[in-house]
């Protein structure tokens, strides 16, 4: 293959990566948009959701007529708690004043007036993963309210150039639910557009920062480069130079 027609071949293949790179580009119809109740700051007055208790949280059992009763319970990887009086009860996902009615009313069954309340005494670290089109891809650990999408690209050094930021993917799963995708919009989050689009991420939450179209065929490019036409051009370069040396 000589220098020119190698020219052509990289300019012909340059062609064919940019339509493989449109074709590839399918529409996220399996994908949810972010529901609103994942937003924090769509709360009247700007109030802060209320906590819903997490897994390996440590939650207090305070019993006013029953004392003797009073225990400390870990949320276990199930999402369930058990108690001397009530076994394999759903913590998970709840708010305290949720799980505090539950209780009471199982504990009615055995007390008069059993008067349960629940008290988180230690709150669990969240762990959540951003992966993709981020500076600092990674594992991170956050303790007490659950970050944002905003905040937890903060932590791995914000986005780069080359992010797709209309399109973040959050993969949520819980003990108790199938995994659902859901997608969210860098760019309507930070350029005021609509700030509820910063949603609130949940533990074990993965968020991940695709690449752009015109990224995706840049790595392909390099990738061809490396592998086939660079040897190819080394290859056409040497034959001319030997050519003209034999004329």
């Amino acid at each position: 293959m000589t220098f020119c027609h190698s020219k052509f071949f990289l300019l012909a293949l340059i062609c064919v990566l940019t339509g493989l790179s449109a074709c590839t580009s399918v529409p996220p119809e399996n994908i949810e948009s972010a529901p609103t109740e994942l937003h924090p700051m769509s709360q009247i007055e700007g109030e802060l959701p209320p906590y819903k208790i997490q897994i390996n949280d440590i939650l207090e059992l305070k019993l006013l007529l029953n004392p003797e009763l009073e225990e400390e319970v870990t949320v276990r990887p199930d999402g369930k708690i058990s108690t001397a009086v009530a076994q394999n009860v759903t913590a998970y996902g709840r708010t305290p004043e949720a799980l505090q009615d539950e209780l009471n009313d199982l504990y009615a069954e055995h007390l008069s007036d059993p008067s349960v309340a629940v008290i988180v005494k230690s709150f669990a670290p969240s762990r959540f993963y951003v992966l993709g089109e981020v500076n600092e891809p990674g594992e991170y650990i956050s303790v007490g309210s659950n970050l944002t999408m905003l905040q937890a690209l903060s932590m791995a050094g914000n986005v780069k150039n080359s992010a797709d930021t209309d399109a973040i993917i959050i993969i949520r799963r819980s003990p108790v639910e199938p995994p659902k995708a859901y997608l969210a919009n860098y760019d309507d989050a930070t350029k005021g557009l609509s700030p509820y689009s910063d949603i609130q991420l949940s533990a074990n939450d993965v968020l991940f920062v695709p690449r752009t179209d015109v990224a995706d065929t840049y790595v392909l490019y390099e990738q061809y480069l490396q592998q086939f036409i660079r040897p190819s051009l080394n290859f056409g370069l040497s034959y001319q130079l030997n050519d003209n040396g034999n004329n």
